[in-house]
C-alpha cells in the first residue's frame, strides 16, 4: 500500500471515525498494532489457574492472541469500535421470569456488526488506494477489551466489562486490523475508583479479586458456554432464574446511568424474550426454540443447553421460601 505523511494519516484517522459513526458504530479508536507484554503474562497466569473452565479454545493460538501481527502480516493498526445494544425494556423483577442477557434479545451480533466493519473495511480500502487487514466480531483470538482500552474507548473494569465513560458497557466490541499505518489514540484510564458493586452483586463471588473473573463460578460461562445435561448445584442454586448469560454486574455498575439506547433495529427484542414465564420455558420444544431464536446468540447454548438451564431456574425458583 502507499505511505503517507503524518498530515495524511490525521485526515484519514479522521474521516475513518466519521464513515464508522455513520455507520452507525458509537465510537471508533485506534491503537498501534504491537504485542502485548503485560497481557500476555496475565493472560498465561490466568489460564494456568485454570480460570477459564472448560473454554479450552482460549489456550489455542496464544502468541496470535496476543500480537496481532500473527493474524494479519504487516499489521500497523488496530482499529477499535464499540455499539451499543442497549434496549430500555426492564425486566421483571419477578423470580417465575426466565431472565436472557440483555445482548442476546435481537439478532445475532456477530451478523449485524460484520455487515457494517465489511462496509468500513471497504471504504479505507477505496480511500487509500488498496490495504491488507481483517476484520473481527469476537470470532478470533483478539483480546478485544485490551484494544479497545488501549485506543482510547473505555477502561476495563473490575468486572472486567469495558466501560465507556459516554455510554456505559451494554455495547458490544469489533476490530479491524489493517496494515495502514494510522496515528494511535491515547489509552483510556481507570475510573472505577474504590467502586466494589460489581464484585459485591455477585451471587457465585465470580469477581475473585478486581479486574478479574473465574468462569468456573460465572453464570454466563455456565448458562451459553458449558456443554453438559446438568449444571453443578454450587454455584447453579446461586443463578436465580438467569437461563441465558448474566447481567447482574452491569446493571449494578454506576457509569451505566449513562446507558443509551441502540439505534439498530436488528437489535429490537423478539417477542417474548425478556418477560416469559419459567412454566412457558419448561414447555418449548426443539421447534420452537429453533423459530424463536433463529439467528440470535441463544443459539449457541444449543436447544439441550438451554433447556438445562430453564430447569435449573426453576429448581431456584422452587427452592424459595415463598414459592
Amino acid at each position: 500500500m502507499p505511505g503517507f505523511d503524518t498530515s495524511a494519516q490525521a485526515r484519514i484517522a479522521h474521516a475513518l471515525k466519521a464513515e464508522a459513526r455513520r455507520l452507525g458504530f458509537d465510537a471508533c479508536g485506534l491503537a498501534q498494532a504491537t504485542r502485548l507484554d503485560d497481557e500476555a503474562r496475565r493472560l498465561e497466569q490466568w489460564l494456568t489457574e485454570g480460570r477459564h473452565a472448560s473454554m479450552r479454545w482460549m489456550e489455542n493460538h496464544f502468541e496470535k492472541r496476543v500480537d496481532p501481527r500473527r493474524l494479519v502480516d504487516g499489521a500497523q493498526t488496530v482499529v477499535s469500535l464499540i455499539h451499543t445494544y442497549y434496549q430500555p425494556i426492564d425486566m421483571p423483577d419477578d423470580p417465575a421470569v426466565g431472565k436472557i442477557s440483555r445482548y442476546a434479545w435481537g439478532d445475532d451480533y456477530h451478523t449485524v456488526l460484520k455487515e457494517k466493519l465489511f462496509a468500513l473495511y471497504h471504504w479505507l480500502d477505496e480511500r487509500v488506494g488498496g490495504i491488507a487487514g481483517r476484520v473481527f466480531v469476537d470470532s478470533a483470538p483478539v483480546l478485544d477489551k485490551v484494544w479497545a482500552q488501549r485506543s482510547g474507548l473505555g477502561w476495563i473494569g473490575k468486572h472486567t466489562n469495558l466501560i465507556n465513560q459516554r455510554i456505559g458497557s451494554f455495547f458490544f466490541i469489533a476490530e479491524m486490523i489493517i496494515d495502514v499505518p494510522l496515528p494511535a489514540d491515547g489509552p483510556a484510564t481507570d475510573h472505577c475508583g474504590s467502586c466494589t458493586r460489581c464484585i459485591d452483586a455477585c451471587p457465585t463471588d465470580a469477581i475473585y479479586q478486581p479486574y478479574a473473573v473465574d468462569a468456573n463460578r460465572c453464570i454466563s460461562y455456565w448458562t451459553i458456554e458449558h456443554r453438559g445435561d446438568t449444571l453443578p448445584e454450587d454455584p447453579g442454586a446461586q443463578f436465580g432464574s438467569w437461563i441465558f448469560g448474566c447481567d447482574i454486574c452491569q446493571d449494578v455498575c454506576p457509569w451505566n446511568k449513562f446507558k443509551q439506547p441502540t439505534t439498530e433495529n436488528r437489535f429490537a427484542p423478539r417477542a417474548n424474550v425478556s418477560d416469559t414465564p419459567l412454566h412457558e420455558w419448561l414447555e418449548l420444544d426443539l421447534d420452537a426454540f429453533r423459530q424463536r431464536f433463529r439467528n440470535t446468540p441463544v443459539k449457541r447454548a444449543k436447544y439441550e443447553g438451554f433447556m438445562r438451564n430453564v430447569k435449573r431456574a426453576a429448581a431456584n425458583l422452587q427452592a424459595l421460601p415463598d414459592a
